[in-house]
């Protein structure tokens, strides 16, 4: 079947669909019209639907869109029909006394926001690969942060003008700023998490990290100074970058909905050694996924692990980022403005 045969087939049942709701006369009518429109198993929609099978590959995407679409536009029209009848009800009936009995109708009070539900999927998809859930706190200090993650004092990632701290001290050379003791921070990356749960758990550890992270960015379509970090780390006996490559090809298989094509780039980062950076392929072209590698020998130390006997790989991908490209979210600042017109979208 072409993709124009399938797009009119749907736009003629949106139309009748109109027709039938907007001639109802009482409730009794206008539930017979959904559930021939859009009835879950014998609905006209719902066999429409069925046709999606036999529109090409390459425009299987346009037609799942032009279909999302005629339904919410035919839904529209069912519950402008209820809003009509109701008022026709209400309107006669202004005198009639309140039953207390009769059942309520049902309104939605709110909804989980999209990064909210982005978080959960990611919880549900890492627990399928048995992956545990771990927390730890939003206000860090400087050796959790950065110290035991590798990353010596002079590195530019630990630039008070790059981070949130809450504690620091000017020197005496110039206007140079240097940082006192072991200061508190808000943390600038979920990595801290896998700081805190190695130190206190022995080999092998499969977790998954989820949370708020801070950094002095200048708000625009793509970054804001809060966002979400998901991280994942495996420590065990003769861990490799097939592992890693093998646990992101399927969380992005399971996330994105199909066989999701990944690959790596060699990269740098100082916890892992060596890094990478991994892209997917999504809606014809290659997008940045995230940074990732096998952890690096001095972190494993840190945590009092022996890095001859166990080796691990971690990687970092942004919610956000993830929650975008799935809903084909074009600025990030929509996700933190509050607009319940586009929150009531999820």
């Amino acid at each position: 079947m072409s993709i124009e045969l399938f797009i009119e087939q749907l736009e003629a049942l949106a139309q009748e669909a109109g027709k039938a709701f907007s001639e109802a006369a009482d409730s009794d009518q206008l539930d017979q019209a959904r559930v021939e429109f859009l009835g879950a198993k014998k609905g006209r929609l719902k066999s429409l639907q069925k046709n999606m099978g036999a529109v090409p590959g390459d425009q299987k995407k346009t037609a799942g869109m032009k279909l999302n679409a005629v339904k919410n536009s035919i839904q529209e029209s069912f519950e402008s029909a209820q809003n009509r009848l109701s008022s026709a009800s209400s309107d006669g009936q202004r005198d009639v006394k309140f039953d207390a009995t009769l059942p309520g109708k049902a309104f939605h009070v709110g909804r989980l926001h999209p990064i909210t539900q982005t978080i959960n999927e990611l919880k549900d998809i890492m627990g399928r690969l048995g992956f545990t859930p771990a927390e730890g706190p939003e206000i860090e200090d400087d050796y959790h942060n950065f110290e035991a993650l590798n990353i010596p004092r002079a590195h530019p990632a630990r630039d008070p003008l790059d981070n949130f701290y809450l504690s620091v001290a000017e020197t005496t050379s110039g206007n140079d700023i240097a940082l006192s003791g072991n200061p508190l921070l808000l943390r600038s990356q979920t990595s801290t998490v896998q700081i805190r749960v190695m130190e206190n758990t022995q080999p092998p550890v499969r977790i998954v990290s989820l949370g708020r992270v801070y950094r002095p960015d200048t708000a625009d379509w793509s970054h804001y100074p809060m966002f979400h970090q998901i991280e994942g780390l495996m420590v065990d006996e003769d861990v490799s970058l097939a592992d890693l490559k093998t646990v992101l090809k399927l969380f992005a298989s399971n996330y994105l909905g199909d066989e999701v094509p990944v690959r790596i780039r060699p990269s740098f980062f100082p916890f892992t050694e060596p890094s990478v950076e991994a892209d997917y392929y999504w809606d014809g072209k290659w997008v940045e996924f995230g940074g990732a590698g096998i952890v690096d020998p001095n972190v494993l130390r840190a945590v009092g692990y022996d890095p001859e006997k166990v080796s691990g790989f971690a990687f970092g991908l942004g919610i956000e980022r993830l929650c975008m490209i799935r809903h084909q979210i074009t600025d990030i600042r929509y996700l933190f403005t509050n607009d319940t017109r586009f929150l009531h979208q999820f």
